[in-house]
Parts: C-alpha cells; structure tokens; sequence
C-alpha cells in the first residue's frame, strides 16, 4: 500500500518546514502550495492531524507575538546605541557609540488603542444635522457605521 502524502508532513522533519513556513508569515495558501497540495486539501488535514493544525497555530504565535512587540516598541519610542569605528591599517584606531532616540509614533499609539481600547478610543459615526428649505425644518442623518458595534 503506498504511503499518504499526509504522512511526510506529519514527521518531525515536515512539521518544521511547516512551523517556519506560518512564522515566516506565509499564507495557508502558500503554504500549501509549497507542501504542493490544494488549500483544501490543507484544512482537510488540519481537521484531521491536529499536529498539523497545532503547529501551523504555534509558528503563526511567534511572528504575532514579535509584531505586538515591534509595534508596541515604536508606539512608545525607543533608544539604542549606534556604534561607529575606524580602522587604520587593519587596526581599530577609534570607537565612537552614540546614543539615539527613535520618537514614539502618534500612528502607532492610535493602532494600539482602537484595537486594544476598542470602547474608548473606536471611531464613531458622527450626527450631521441639515436645516434648510422653505420652512426651515432640521433633518438630522446618521450615517452608517460599516457593520461596526458601538459600545
């Protein structure tokens, strides 16, 4: 009986490919294609070999987990130190580290609050009040929030 193509990706050798593949931030698409299987076939072994499933989750954890961090690192700005030096002859002759600051970034900050203080810091749809006309009624509109839930 031949083996599964499944089996390959099931070993401790085929889990590390697929491990580095969801941390490099491949899609489940390319990364099935790589493994040279359709993305159906894909979810199909996730149902089924939860090793599969765990792994591709576990490698995806990683680069979310360092993207959270860079993010936050700039939201509040940083320093670190920028180190300089001059060769001579093939011999070091001065060293120079410098100390520089990396501003926090206002972009950054908002990201981080809408989506971690979604009840304080979310977008809201604004009132808009329109009067005018022969008897000057007011009409007040609100304007759709795209599906998002207030509060």
């Amino acid at each position: 009986m031949a083996k599964g193509k499944y089996e390959y990706w099931l070993t401790s050798e085929g889990l590390l490919k697929l491990s580095a593949w969801a941390r490099d931030g491949l899609t489940e698409e390319q990364i099935a294609q790589k493994m040279g299987i359709h993305r159906d076939t894909l979810n199909e072994w996730k149902k089924r070999y939860s090793d599969i499933s765990d792994t591709l989750k576990r490698g995806k954890e990683v680069v979310d987990i360092q993207v959270e961090n860079a993010l936050l690192k700039r939201a509040l700005g940083y320093e670190y130190k920028e180190v300089s030096e001059k060769y001579e002859n093939g011999i070091l002759t001065e060293k120079k580290v410098t100390t520089k600051q990396v501003v926090p970034d206002t972009t950054a900050q908002i990201f981080w609050l809408k989506n971690r203080r979604r009840e304080r810091w979310q977008d809201r749809p604004q009132d808009y009040v329109l009067s005018g006309g022969d008897n000057d009624t007011e009409v007040q509109i609100y304007l759709p929030d795209n599906g998002r839930q207030d509060g």
